[in-house]
């Protein structure tokens, strides 16, 4: 192999801010759209499972526009399509905000992924057995307070490894985000190897960086599964 590795300018500067700041929002991107994602799409798999057909309607509405149409056209549409139908100063105040790529994609990303959120939810309280929403009504629970002090408690432990995958792919996700100028992880490998024309290195930093933090997600969810594990719900025990 006729290449000379040189490791070493990765810890020179710019380059290594370059990658504390791609690390950072990074980070900061994937747990924010998370921590939404989450929020949005319990709410709306919920509602897919209520008695009320308009509710139904909104939540599979969401779902299907959300999930069928691809991350990158959506992170598109919020950057440059979404200030376009604001109102003349509702559009001048949001060009005005500080960091706009880093808001429109998390816009983008949690959105995007509450929808697919969303169907894993559903897929839990499908999961459910009829007889627990019986009994939680005849003890006098109405729908909103079965769902939440009941439906999806129970839920959630049945659901643990999916969101668990769906928080790897909004963390891996975030690398689109670059395109429309966040600065996170794969951004900063891309800027170091168009100043130094060393791509092995450059990206190399942005693969282990993925996978270290996947493999501790991946650690911490294993035992958060084990910790909220049903005897005779999960697995063999």
């Amino acid at each position: 192999m006729n290449y000379d590795f040189d490791w070493y300018m990765l810890l020179e500067e710019p380059y290594i801010s370059w990658i504390k700041e791609g690390l950072l929002n990074t980070v900061q991107l994937s747990l924010l759209a998370w921590v939404i994602a989450l929020t949005v799409g319990i709410l709306i798999g919920s509602i897919r499972m209520t008695r009320s057909p308009l509710l139904r309607l909104v939540g599979t509405t969401y779902v299907e526009v959300f999930r069928n149409i691809p991350l990158l056209v959506q992170l598109f549409l919020w950057f440059f399509v979404f200030p376009l139908l604001l109102p003349d100063d509702l559009m001048r105040a949001w060009n005005r905000l500080d960091g706009v790529p880093f808001l429109t994609a998390l816009i983008g990303l949690s959105l995007f992924t509450a929808a697919r959120i969303a169907e894993q939810i559903r897929s839990g309280i499908s999961s459910i057995p009829k007889g627990q929403f019986d009994a939680a009504y005849s003890t006098g629970l109405n729908t909103k307070q079965t769902f939440r002090f009941i439906v999806i408690p129970y839920a959630f432990r049945v659901m643990i490894p999916a969101i668990s995958s769906e928080f790897l792919t909004i963390f891996k996700n975030s690398a689109l985000t670059l395109t429309i100028g966040v600065a996170e992880i794969t951004a900063a490998a891309t800027y170091i190897e168009s100043d130094t024309f060393r791509g092995i290195e450059a990206y190399s930093v942005a693969s282990v960086t993925y996978m270290i933090t996947t493999a501790s997600v991946v650690i911490f969810m294993t035992w958060l599964e084990n910790f909220l594990r049903i005897p005779g719900l999960i697995g063999k025990q």
